[in-house]
């Protein structure tokens, strides 16, 4: 097979005919030999209907359900570790990125012999909290991380065979895409592309903060490594104020005295103390998640023809998604 495309799907339900419909287009204008991979990220509403009856009218068309909603980036990653195209496109359904832009992927992958071509917005969309919160975020994960990723960074992007072998079998659990996207390595070219616009983002200020916890917790160290150096400041401050208080006694018989400047150093320890505390929980807990070996995801069905098949018939996988890779379903590599 010469191209998967793989999106998915969460409240999806006004998109996906259109979706399906443009992107089949696209990827009849670069091969005939394609499928077309949903994986239901556990969609609340009627995406997974609408997936499944446009796999029974197409054999073309894929649809992998989850057990329960995981998360965009693991469910993207679940949908790409069941792609067999030589060739991968990913995108989201919600047309917010053109299915058409595969053309200009594929003309930017073949000239460039790149593994990867990524888009990227032109003007981050949104408004002026929007940008400025967006411009923070990626400018505070670069600064802390060893992995830097491109600020305004978009889903879409057009993979080849080896780079998502070698993406699917990282063995993170805490799972934050463009990360991995990036330490994955490879030759990877960007290109500049237009977002459209279509209803507020559902990244509060609240899941940005959370996010870019969990990020920096998942590829840099820094921070633990500021706690010493905090720890060192801290104590070449408070040195040099005792000497400065042992000084005044023996050179002018002189105390500092009052309440406010130890209530302000014990508040100000104790503060530093949790925040150093905190910091060290954080890496802990990440460490306690990755440690269990968990799923990343958890495979409920998987709507697929097999090669000669004249019925369309679900295929089960009882077992689910485990550690990243397909499973062998029914005597047939995905």
């Amino acid at each position: 097979m010469d191209l998967s495309v793989v999106t998915t799907l969460y409240c999806s339900a006004p998109y996906i005919e259109a979706f399906y419909a443009r992107v089949k287009r696209a990827a009849e204008a670069v091969t005939l030999s394609y499928e077309i991979v949903f994986v239901n990220d556990g969609s609340p509403d009627e995406s997974l209907d609408i997936a499944v009856s446009l796999y029974r009218r197409d054999p073309r068309v894929r649809v992998i359900d989850l057990s329960r909603n995981f998360g965009h980036h693991r469910a993207i990653l679940t949908g790409l570790a069941h792609a067999g195209g030589d060739l991968v496109f990913l995108i989201d359904c919600d047309l917010e990125e053109d299915p058409e832009l595969l053309h200009a992927f594929h003309e930017k992958l073949r000239s460039s012999g790149a593994d990867v071509v990524y888009g990227v917005q032109r003007s981050r969309k949104g408004g002026w909290f929007e940008r400025v919160s967006g411009w923070g975020f990626y400018a505070l994960f670069n600064a802390l991380s060893h992995a830097r990723i491109p600020r305004n960074l978009l889903t879409v992007r057009l993979m080849t065979r080896r780079y998502v072998a070698s993406l699917v079998a990282q063995p993170d659990r805490e799972v934050y895409l463009p990360g991995l996207l990036a330490v994955t390595g490879f030759q990877q070219e960007p290109l500049s592309v237009r977002k459209h616009s279509r209803e507020a983002s559902t990244y509060t200020l609240g899941r940005k903060v959370s996010m870019l916890v969990d990020a920096i917790a998942s590829f840099s160290n820094r921070p633990l490594i500021f706690i010493f150096y905090l720890g060192v400041a801290i104590m070449a401050i408070s040195g040099s104020a005792g000497l400065f208080v042992l000084a005044r006694k023996v050179l002018f018989n002189s105390l500092l005295l009052g309440w406010p400047s130890l209530i302000i150093s014990v508040w100000l320890l104790g503060g530093m103390t949790i925040f150093c505390l905190g910091i060290i929980g954080i890496y802990l807990a990440k460490v306690f998640s990755e440690s269990k070996q968990r799923p990343r995801t958890v495979v409920r069905e998987v709507h697929a023809r097999e090669e000669g098949d004249e019925q369309v018939t679900p295929v089960h996988q009882s077992e689910g998604f485990s550690d990243g890779r397909a499973v062998p379903l029914r005597g047939r590599q995905p």
